[in-house]
């Protein structure tokens, strides 16, 4: 544009000198004019070039112009389409904005609650680890002892399996020897036969006596050969006797660490028998529907499965602890067509835990926990139906009360 402002003020310019040249020729004198009209006429054909060329460059000009206001108003109507777009997005954007809004509100609310129930589990959850550590470092030092048992058992046992395979071998190489000497005595004796046969032979026979003479000095020679290897026989004899001696003195202490072995693990086993074995598990009953009353009401489970014990009496609804130590106790809690469901867990008539929920549909619901305590002998623990809740129970068993001893103290 600048271009084209530039070249119409040129020709508007040439324009006006050449009007200016005409009106001062008029004006002069036939002289001047008479000098100048060659000039003028000179001046005039190279200014009507000049602008026929600046007319075409104004008509090329004129397409170009044409051609980028046809390429600019193409991208005028994309950047249009683009903007129509972009506000479509942006307003479904706003939309989702709103949705998820909304969802982050619900759901800050549901982790709050969360987060609170997080942190009693969490709480709980770190008082049953101090306690399960407890019992798991007590229950370590009891298998170490009796791994330091067993081990020592097996001990014994492999030595008196090696004590017993030295004794066979023993007993098998002292029968070899009893043979062997057995062996060497009939020839001492087919010897001293032989001998006798000879000297009466010699009395009779003195052309023999030349060749019983050599047979008695074989007969020498064999002698002391068996007389050498009697000698040797009789001292590895004593050697095993002596041997057999040790390993009899070792089976003796032996016998004897085995039957203080033994003496330990009856006693241990009589410990163990001693020790008080207390579980149970009861159900509530068969009636169905179990309140809601006006007031508290202890919950009796007249159902027994099984009262190790016979610490928890169904009459009462009442655990009585038969001896101190650690107990874990458990509880389920089942709620149909309630809009109120739960319970509260009593020890010496003093509430310890209280565990319930609110059902707005009114359907079907169970609830379950555990405690671990220490209780003293006596202590007595049972559960409460709080007024204005219900539970329900049947022939499924829904609602449970069970226990047991995990280690007295």
């Amino acid at each position: 544009m600048r271009v084209v402002l530039g070249l119409l003020l040129l020709l508007l310019g040439l324009c006006g000198s050449g009007a200016q040249g005409e009106g001062g020729g008029l004006d002069e004198r036939g002289a001047v004019e008479e000098s100048s009209e060659q000039t003028t006429k000179q001046t005039t054909t190279d200014i009507w070039a000049e602008v026929r060329a600046l007319r075409d460059m104004v008509v090329e000009l004129k397409v170009e112009l044409k051609v980028e206001l046809r390429n600019m108003e193409a991208r005028v109507k994309d950047s249009e389409s683009q903007v129509n777009e972009l506000k479509a997005e942006l307003m479904v954007t706003k939309v989702q904005m709103e949705l998820l809004q909304r969802e982050n509100s619900v759901q800050a609310t549901q982790l709050i609650s969360l987060e609170t129930r997080l942190t009693a589990t969490e709480s709980k959850t770190s008082d049953l680890e101090k306690q399960n550590a407890d019992l798991q470092t007590r229950l370590s030092t009891s298998e170490s002892e009796l791994l330091v048992s067993k081990s020592r058992i097996d001990q014994l046992e492999r030595e008196n399996e090696v004590q017993a395979t030295q004794l066979i071998s023993l007993g098998t190489r002292l029968t070899a020897t009893e043979s062997k000497t057995s062996d060497l005595e009939k020839q001492n004796a087919a010897l001293q036969t032989r001998l006798s046969t000879s000297e009466s032979e010699l009395l009779v026979t003195k052309s023999r006596i030349d060749q019983l003479e050599r047979e008695s000095e074989v007969q020498a020679t064999q002698l002391i050969s068996l007389e050498t290897r009697l000698t040797a026989t009789e001292s590895k004899t004593s050697d095993l006797e002596k041997q057999n001696a040790d390993l009899q003195t070792r089976l003796s202490t032996s016998e004897s660490e085995l039957l203080v072995t033994k003496s330990r693990i009856d006693q241990l086993e009589r410990e163990n028998a001693e020790k008080p074995r207390v579980a149970f598990y009861t159900a509530l009953t068969n009636s169905g529907q179990v309140g809601p009353y006006n007031t508290d009401i202890t919950l009796k489970y007249s159902k027994v499965f099984t009262n190790i014990g016979n610490a928890y009496n169904p009459a009462t609804g009442f655990f009585t602890a038969p001896a101190t130590g650690v107990y874990y106790l458990q509880f389920t809690v089942f709620g149909h067509n309630t809009n109120a469901m739960g319970l509260q867990v009593y020890k010496n008539n003093q509430s310890i835990m209280h565990n319930g929920d609110l059902q707005q549909d009114g359907g079907s619901e169970y609830l379950t926990n555990s405690l671990v305590l220490k209780l003293i002998a006596g202590d007595k623990i049972h559960l409460v139906l709080p007024s204005g809740y219900s539970l329900f129970d049947n022939a499924g068993h829904h609602s449970t009360f069970s226990g047991a001893l995990l280690f007295p103290m």
